[in-house]
């Protein structure tokens, strides 16, 4: 079951404040990146972020789930998607956690 379009449309605009944000259709669900960076997946209408250290310390009593069959747990995050502070400071965070993008190689 893919996401629903407003509830995309949504979290983007929840976490402008973050960065660079673009949601990207990839496989059936969205990837959301924060200046450049993959830091969250919207999968059947979740909002599951990328886990790293800083985010597990910000969020404290973390909630993980799979964003899909076989795949290793994100944070899943729940009403707190409500806040836009709170989501948005989460997002800056794991995005400031995580390396950055390998660049693409250029085809011969």
């Amino acid at each position: 079951m893919s996401s629903d379009k407003s509830f995309v449309e949504f979290i983007c605009d929840q976490v402008q404040s973050a960065g660079l944000v673009k949601c990207r259709l990839m496989f059936g669900d969205y990837a959301l990146y924060c200046d450049g960076k993959v830091v969250a997946l919207i999968s059947d209408n979740r909002l599951l972020i990328k886990p790293t250290a800083a985010g597990r310390t910000y969020i404290g009593e973390v909630t993980e789930a799979p964003p899909y069959p076989g795949a290793k747990d994100w944070f899943l995050i729940g009403e707190a998607i409500e806040d836009r502070e709170w989501i948005s400071r989460l997002v800056r965070i794991t995005c400031d956690g995580l390396p950055e993008p390998k660049p693409k190689k250029r085809k011969s």
